[in-house]
């Protein structure tokens, strides 16, 4: 972001494991750009995101929209890494072990 324009930044927790960072500006044109980005643990990057203009909507119209979608996006990639990581009842289907059941 282009620090003699007029901007505006916005950084947020949304999780003991996700920030994200949202950024709007007014290019010299008088478009309104927008950033937006994710981050997990250790300012790992989980994504990024750039408009170059945002036609028709204000900075803060595009700051809210940007904070809706980063939220959004951050939910459905953690989420999704969050079941991965969720172990699979034991035994695991296919295995030689005897269930509980027949016990």
């Amino acid at each position: 972001m282009n620090e003699e324009v007029h901007s505006r930044s916005h950084d947020e927790r949304i999780s003991d494991r996700v920030m994200i960072n949202v950024q709007v500006q007014l290019s010299d044109a008088g478009e309104t750009q927008l950033f937006l980005g994710a981050y997990g643990d250790l300012g790992v990057l989980l994504f990024e995101e750039a408009f170059e203009a945002r036609p028709n909507e204000t900075m803060t119209q595009a700051m809210e929209w940007g904070i809706q979608h980063a939220k959004q996006r951050a939910s459905m990639l953690t989420t999704k890494s969050d079941s991965a990581k969720k172990p699979d009842r034991l035994p695991r289907s296919g295995s030689n072990q005897p269930t509980n059941q027949s016990r």
